[in-house]
C-alpha cells in the first residue's frame, strides 16, 4: 500500500441513522469502505452504489468468532486498514420498578464487549495501515445521569473508559484515538422517545459535520458542540442537583425494547 491508495476503512453500524449516514459522507469522499450491520440489505444497497469501494462485512458483532472472522476476511482482501470507526449500538430503558439485568447484559454486550471484540481484530489491520486512527461512538449521557439510562448510561461511560485508556497505550504505535461524543441525533432509537429531545440533529448533518471533524484527528468529537458546552458543566455540579434536573426528564411510558 503507498500513500496514493484511497484510505481504507471499517464502520460497523452502517445499516442505519447516524452509521449509514457517515457511509455516504465517507464513499463519497473516495475512501474504500468496509461495512458491518446485522442487517445485510442496505449494505449491499451502498455496494451497488459505490462498485469497486464498499467490502461488504455483515455480522452480529456481540459474536466474537464473528468478529474474528470479519477482520479475517478484511485481512484476505485489503491486508490493513486505515481508519476504523465503532459505531454500532444500541439503546434500552431501564425500569427500576421491573429491574431486568437482562436489559443491561444485553446493552453492555452490544455496546461496550462488541465494541472491544472490534478492536482486537481491528488493531493487527491498523498497525499495517498509514496513519491509522480508531474512533470510537460514545455518548453525551456519560456527562450527566439521565433516568432510565442505568443500561445505556453503563455500557458508553465503559466504552469511553476503554477507548480513552487506550488512547494512550496505543500513542507509541501512532495508532490516533478519537471518541465522538453525540448528543441526540435521529435514528431509529430516538424516533422512540417519548420525552423533549433537545438539540436533535439529522443523521446526515450530524454525518458530515463527524466526517468533517475527522479529519482533524482531535481527541474528541461533541456533537452538536453548543448542547455539549451546555451539558459538560452539568457533570461538575452536585449529585442533589443531577437528581433534580434529571427527575424532570423522567419518561412516562414503558420502557423502550430494543431487540436484535
Amino acid at each position: 500500500m503507498n500513500l496514493t491508495t484511497p484510505r481504507r476503512y471499517w464502520l460497523t453500524g452502517a445499516g442505519n441513522g447516524i452509521g449509514a449516514a457517515l457511509a455516504e459522507e465517507l464513499l463519497k469522499s473516495g475512501v474504500h469502505l468496509a461495512v458491518s450491520a446485522r442487517a445485510v440489505a442496505p449494505l449491499k444497497v451502498l455496494a451497488q452504489r459505490y462498485p469497486g469501494q464498499v467490502l461488504v462485512v455483515p455480522g452480529d458483532l456481540t459474536n466474537s468468532q464473528t468478529v474474528r472472522e470479519i477482520g479475517e476476511q478484511i485481512q484476505q482482501d485489503w491486508g490493513s486498514l486505515d481508519t476504523v470507526i465503532l459505531n454500532a449500538g444500541t439503546c434500552e430503558y431501564v425500569d427500576v420498578k421491573q429491574f431486568d439485568t437482562s436489559i443491561i447484559e444485553h446493552v453492555v454486550r452490544t455496546n461496550l464487549l462488541a465494541s472491544s471484540y472490534c478492536i482486537e481484530a481491528a488493531l493487527p489491520l491498523l498497525r499495517a495501515g498509514i496513519a491509522p486512527h480508531l474512533v470510537g461512538i460514545a455518548s453525551s449521557v456519560t456527562y450527566l445521569p439521565l433516568p432510565r439510562a442505568e443500561a445505556y448510561g453503563t455500557s458508553k461511560a465503559g466504552l469511553r473508559y476503554l477507548f480513552e485508556s487506550s488512547r494512550i497505550d496505543l500513542a507509541s504505535e501512532g495508532i490516533e484515538v478519537t471518541v465522538v461524543s453525540p448528543g441526540f441525533v435521529e435514528n431509529p432509537l430516538t424516533e422512540k422517545n417519548d420525552f423533549p429531545v433537545p438539540q436533535i440533529w439529522p443523521a446526515d448533518k450530524a454525518a458530515r459535520y463527524v466526517a468533517e471533524k475527522l479529519k482533524q484527528r482531535p481527541l474528541e468529537i461533541p456533537l452538536p458542540a453548543l448542547f455539549m458546552a451546555a451539558l459538560w458543566p452539568l457533570s461538575k455540579i452536585s449529585n442533589r442537583v443531577k437528581w433534580v434536573i434529571g427527575k424532570r426528564l423522567v419518561r412516562s411510558s414503558p420502557p423502550i425494547m430494543d431487540k436484535p
